[in-house]
């Protein structure tokens, strides 16, 4: 913005207005007090009477002062002053004054301030004019009038004095003379400080109500012969006799400082006595003040040119002030009277300033700031400097120079202490409308924030100004604005002015609203509701003090302090407060979950909180896609259901419906929360009429509702519906998930609106669910509704249907790996309609089965001992694809009698194990909503880590179809004990057995942390089957046992090709690693333990416990399905002078897989030279024949690879071998499926020795098409014959 210098006068702007009220010729008033008496016919004073007439906008008189130059003068003002009130006013009575001003600002203000705060934008949108309060212009204004008549300035020196007798004075001329006598003049007249001898001016005034105007004419003629005839004048009032005169725009009510009159003023006074007034000022002001004025300041100027001017008179007078400069400094100086040249220089600036020649009052300024510098007088420096400053403005010229002017006084004045401040304020105040005239908002804020001393209701004024400034700079400085509005507002408290702290506090809030500057937020709206709640405004201090609740962010006793002063407030207010929304505590709306039941019913909290679309995808087998039963309830709703309610969910009459919500205290302090409850409306459900409905109007009923509600707590007492309560105390930062429930009584809408708590027992809050966000349990099968927001809260209550209530026995919620426990299902049917067609699927049936009911009325575990009976019943292999168990067709569950059905429970594996079950059933023709009902089931089963076994299989390189078996157990468990019981292959092509006994092998119990290997023999008793016989061989899975227990000869077997182990091994091998499909060489290990009898005797009631592990698909360590074995003499004696030893062999070969194998033996030629069998050879090293020494290995020997290990390289021989293979060198048999074929060999020694027979190849090739390319080559087995020379 360009400056306004440069557009307009700067005597037209808001300084230039203020120096012409403020620095104008003061008038001195003498009445006597007839004239008193008369002016108060109209309410007024005398000075009152005539002030209106006092200021002129168009005077226009020609005024020619120091120069021959002539210029004319528009707007003039006089100030009329009482010569009792010509003094320098009393300080306190000053800050009393101003103290009124503020109170009775505040107290006209404060009707506007129980509105909302205003938003900024409104407030940088809006005018100045609208922004400013109205009352700081008037309390400027009397700032500046508290330091009137000063003894160091000349522009309130009284320039005339007006003298007024009344007619019905006694003799008037004498009291003319008397009424300037010395002892009622002012003092500073008296003193010497102003001068006495100045212009007068006679007034005669005649009251038209008194007596006729002969006298007065008489008493002018007598008062120009003596004093005058151009100083004397005669003015007529009260002219109006009935003393009913109105003025539509009373010029006397600006002046007026009482605002409440008794009177109409200037009642008595009509139009004539209106132009009487207005030209006895206008001539006395333009013939007698301003040429009076005119005169002065030429004689001064003569004086001083005379005297002080020129380069001579300069000098002298620096010479005269030589040695002032070691003089201490005061505030003064050195007394100054009237007649000296420093006062009469003063005189003539001021006067020259109040004419308007500011060249000649500058002039004179400067000539006389050098002086007073000299002098030391630093408060005469300052009120000079000041009023430079001022002119420069005035003139338009040098910014810079006013500025600096206006800065050196402000600081000068500060210099001079207390004497000074109320100087420094003055020209503060003149300093700051320079600046905010140039647009400088900036500058002007913190001169505001300097003139802000010790006094707070003086600094609360100046910070509340400068606030201001803020506000209107460029661009807007809004933190700023804020924060010195609230410094403005804590000193306006400190002097109990709590309106004038609430307005400035209130527009502070409209710059911290919204914003994330939280603990000023919190700090004004706290004080703010603190002083309405003093001022008995209760109802506005409560939303202001709601906003702080939720402080979580302010310290500990911050928060305590905010909560106690609003508990405090509320209780004040003598009742209790509804408020929407409540933060305290806080309400996690996105978190809140509706759980309600239709067709689909839950066991447990748990099992409602599982994702819907896991329990569809389990009960796709169970729910039936019959034309009979609908799979969606929306299919089957009566026609006559309103429209606005098709999309409504669907619950029972006498069933709850469930809402989790969570409360979070955002506080570090304890809150106390009660009574809280959901907020529901239930409308009867009819046709499209509601006249008959049961109804009263809800608290929260939306305006677009036709239909009459009925308040929740009614309809509660009413047995409508009923809902739950729920009281507790919330910690710091606590949250609490609330499970809050509404069970409707009656069939019709019901309509979940919101919740509702009292805090702390004062205050009621209530939230209504934003219903587009509620997460619900309301998937419905496999419709994908699209619920529209206004309705997803909304329920179709239908009248009461039978449900299943389900639970399980003897269900702990931790176990240990392999734990075997027998469970018990219970059902119960409160209804007295029975449900039938019950069906169940679990979804991991690893973990649990389903077992027969005879086993309900069986010990554990001694139902799954062996019996001795031979028609024992074997697992059912072939239920396991049936995912979906049935009931019994003749089960019928009704009136609350229990349904017991067993469940085997084995836990397989360590982890957290979800078990999720559903149970289907149907209600008959009881509902045309619903057909069937689905009970889930759900449970969390913690396994932890058991036994670790595993297994590992070698060939026995002495024995054809046996291995050896080593088995490695570590108990995972920190503190239980386990007693090894039993080791089970399964199937009827393998048998176990011991190798040592039982003693020697295993503990009696393997402790928390202890390792086990053992070794056992396994042998493969398998035969030559039909593809008959190995669908009985995969249905009947026998096996063969072995007895661990140390006592065991007192223990039974368990019946592990029985249900439920077999069972569970089936499960298991489907989860294991390996092929699903059966491997012939691979076995299956059951290891069955109990826990150690210290771990049972704890004294308490403990059921039975068993642990199964089930090991499955273990391989034999080899790579080929041909197993062999070489057989034959070991040592021959034979007498070679006779000729050479021909020793007979064979070779059983066992083909171990399903298909046919072509197996070809070839021997090879042992003399390595003939390099006949290099390729085998290689493969095979060191299987040379010859003599050497050998150490024979045992039969029985435990390795890696038993085909693998070779006996080490025999010394070289060059010589001829000392045996070779006789009959065929090479052999070809084919081999039937596990099946097994005798190969003869025969080979022929020439010398004694020991020697390897290892010297050929098997290979073999698989015939199956499932099998093709499967082939391999494997190098002979070590044979050690030995052959001795005969006697």
């Amino acid at each position: 913005m360009a400056t306004m210098l440069g557009q307009s006068d700067p005597a037209n702007s808001p300084l230039g207005r203020m120096l012409l009220d403020e620095i104008t010729p003061v008038v001195m008033v003498l009445r006597t007090p007839l004239i008193e008496e008369a002016c108060l016919k109209n309410g007024l004073n005398l000075v009152e009477l005539l002030t209106p007439f006092s200021s002129f906008n168009n005077i226009d008189v020609p005024v020619r002062t120091a120069s021959d130059q002539p210029y004319r003068l528009q707007k003039f003002k006089l100030r009329l002053c009482y010569a009792s009130d010509i003094r320098q006013p009393n300080l306190e009575v000053a800050k009393e004054r101003l103290k009124e001003v503020i109170t009775h600002a505040g107290e006209k203000d404060f009707s506007n301030l129980c509105s909302d705060p205003p938003r900024i934008e409104d407030v940088l949108s809006s005018p100045e004019s609208q922004i400013l309060p109205s009352w700081f212009q008037f309390f400027n204004k009397e700032l500046v009038r508290s330091l009137s008549f000063s003894d160091h300035e000349a522009f309130d020196h009284p320039v005339a004095c007006l003298l007024v007798v009344s007619t019905k004075d006694e003799q008037p001329l004498n009291r003319f003379v008397d009424l300037f006598n010395t002892n009622q003049l002012p003092s500073l007249l008296n003193d010497g400080v102003m001068d006495p001898k100045i212009l007068k001016y006679y007034l005669l005034v005649h009251d038209n109500q008194d007596a006729s105007s002969e006298k007065a004419d008489k008493i002018l003629t007598e008062m120009r012969s003596t004093f005058g005839s151009s100083d004397c004048r005669l003015l007529y009032i009260n002219s109006s006799q009935d003393g009913s005169v109105e003025h539509k725009d009373n010029p006397w009510v600006p002046f007026k400082n009482n605002a409440s009159f008794s009177q109409p003023l200037g009642c008595f006074l009509n139009i004539d006595d209106f132009s009487e007034m207005k030209d006895l000022m206008q001539d006395f002001s333009s013939k007698h003040i301003i040429p009076h004025m005119e005169q002065k300041i030429r004689v001064l100027n003569q004086q001083v040119s005379a005297t002080r001017k020129g380069f001579r008179n300069q000098i002298k007078n620096l010479w005269w002030r030589k040695g002032k400069e070691d003089t201490p400094e005061a505030s003064n100086g050195p007394m100054y009277t009237f007649s000296s040249i420093e006062s009469q220089i003063r005189v003539l600036a001021d006067y020259a300033f109040m004419l308007r020649d500011y060249e000649l009052a500058l002039s004179n300024y400067r000539l006389l700031s050098t002086d007073y510098k000299l002098d030391k007088a630093l408060k005469r420096y300052a009120g000079v400097q000041e009023m430079m400053g001022l002119t420069y403005f005035l003139l338009d010229q040098s910014r810079k120079e006013a500025e600096y002017c206006m800065e050196n006084a402000f600081n000068t004045y500060f210099k001079l202490g207390s004497s000074g401040q109320q100087n420094a304020t003055r020209c503060g105040l003149w300093w700051v409308e320079m600046l905010k005239t140039r647009d400088q908002y900036k500058e002007a804020a913190s001169v505001y924030f300097r003139l802000s001393g010790e006094e707070p209701l003086h600094s609360a004024v100046m910070l509340e100004q400068a606030s201001y400034c803020y506000l209107f700079s460029k661009p807007p400085m809004l933190h700023k604005y804020g924060f010195h509005l609230v410094l403005s507002g804590d000193h306006y408290k400190k002097c109990d002015q709590i309106k004038h702290a609430i307005r400035t506090y209130r527009g502070a809030l409209s710059v911290y609203q919204g914003t994330m500057w939280s603990y000023i937020k919190d700090h004004v709206h706290f004080h703010i509701g603190k002083w309405y709640a003093f001022l008995g405004m209760f109802d506005v201090a409560v939303p202001h003090m709601l906003e702080v609740l939720t402080c979580g962010h302010q310290s500990k006793t911050t928060q305590d302090l905010f909560l106690r002063e609003f508990l405090q407030i509320v209780q004040q207010t003598g009742k209790k407060f509804d408020v929407f929304k409540l933060q305290l505590p806080a309400i996690n709306i996105p978190s809140v979950k509706v759980i309600f039941e239709d067709n689909r019913t839950y066991a447990s909290p748990a099992a409602a909180s599982v994702r819907e679309s896991l329990w569809q995808s389990l009960e796709e087998d169970v729910i039936p896609s019959l034309p009979t039963i609908r799979t969606n309830w929306l299919e089957s709703q009566p026609k006559n259901i309103s429209k606005n309610h098709k999309q409504s969910n669907l619950c029972v009459t006498g069933e709850a419906i469930k809402v989790d919500v969570e409360f979070k205290n955002p506080l570090q302090i304890p809150i106390s929360i009660s009574n809280v409850s959901l907020i529901c409306e239930l409308s009867v459900s009819s046709e499209e009429t509601d006249s008959d409905a049961n109804s009263s109007t809800s608290e929260l009923q939306s305006d677009e509702t036709s239909r009459k509600l009925i308040i929740s707590r009614e309809q509660a007492s009413n047995n409508s519906f009923t809902l739950s309560e729920a009281d507790f105390s919330l910690g710091g930062g606590e949250r609490n998930m609330v499970q809050l429930t509404v069970t409707p009584r009656i069939e019709g809408i019901l309509k979940v609106v919101g919740v509702r708590w009292k805090l702390s027992d004062c205050m009621v809050g209530f939230h209504n669910f934003e219903s587009n966000i509620v997460k619900k349990k309301i998937a419905k099968g496999r419709r994908k509704a699209k619920h529209s927001p206004s309705d997803n809260m909304t329920f179709l209550v239908i009248k009461s249907l039978p449900k299943l209530e389900g639970s399980i026995h003897h269900l702990s919620e931790k176990v240990y790996a392999g734990d075997l426990r027998r469970l018990v299902l219970e059902l119960r049917n409160q209804s007295e309609f029975p449900v039938k067609n019950v069906k169940m699927k679990i979804s991991s049936p690893r973990f649990l089965n389903v077992g027969s009911r005879e086993i309900l009325n069986t010990e554990f575990p001694a139902c799954l001992e062996k019996k001795t009976d031979p028609e024992q019943v074997h697992a059912n292999h072939n239920k396991k694809s049936q995912t979906v168990f049935l009931f019994p067709e003749d089960t019928l569950i009704q009136g609350g009698t229990p349904f017991l059905w067993p469940l085997w429970l084995r836990a397989a594996v360590p982890g957290n194990i979800p078990l999720y079950i559903t149970i289907y059933y149907e209600m008959g023709e009881i509902s045309n909503h619903m057909r069937y009902r689905t009970l889930r089931m759900y449970h969390n089963l913690q396994v932890l880590p058991s036994l670790d076994l595993s297994f590992r299989i070698s060939f026995c390189p002495s024995r054809l179809k046996e291995f050896l078996v080593r088995m490695d157990a570590v108990n995972k468990t920190t503190s239980e004990s386990f007693q090894i019981h039993q080791l089970s292959s399964v199937g009827n092509q393998w048998e176990i057995s011991l190798l040592q006994p039982v003693e020697t092998m295993i503990p009696s119990e393997l402790m928390a942390g202890q390792a086990l290997s053992c070794f056992f023999k396994l042998k493969n008793v398998r035969k030559s089957t039909t593809p008959e016989d190995k669908t009985s061989l995969l249905a009947h899975r026998e096996g063969s046992d072995v007895k661990l227990g140390s006592d065991g000869s007192n223990e039974t077997l368990f019946d592990v090709c029985s249900s439920p182990l077999a069972d569970f091994h089936i499960c298991e091998r489907m989860h294991q690693e390996g092929s699903h499909q059966e491997h012939p060489n691979s076995v299956d290990f059951i290891l069955i333990s109990r826990p150690s009898k210290e771990n049972i005797n704890t004294g308490l009631p403990d059921p039975p416990r068993l642990f199964s592990h089930h090991i499955s698909r273990c391989k034999i360590d080899s790579t080929s399905p041909i197993w062999w074995l070489m057989e034959g003499p070991r040592t021959i004696n034979h007498n070679f002078s006779a000729s050479f030893c021909e020793v007979k062999l064979k070779i059983t070969l066992y083909n171990s897989s399903d298909s046919s194998a072509s197996i070809f033996i070839q021997s090879l030629d042992s003399n390595p030279s003939t390099g006949q069998s290099s390729d085998v050879m290689a493969g095979s090293s060191g299987n040379q024949a010859g003599w050497y020494d050998a150490s024979l290995v045992n039969d029985i020997k435990v390795t890696t690879d038993v085909l693998g290990m070779k006996p080490g390289k025999p010394p070289s021989m060059d010589s001829v071998s000392q045996f070779i293979w006789s009959g065929s060198s090479s052999i070809k048999v084919e081999v039937e499926p596990m099946s097994a074929a005798e190969v003869p060999l025969q080979v022929c020694v020439f010398s004694p020795g020991t020697y390897d027979l290892s010297n050929y190849a098997l290979h073999w090739n698989l015939l199956s098409s499932k099998h093709e390319g499967s082939h391999g080559k494997c190098p002979g087995s070590p044979f050690y014959l030995t052959v001795l020379e005969s006697a």
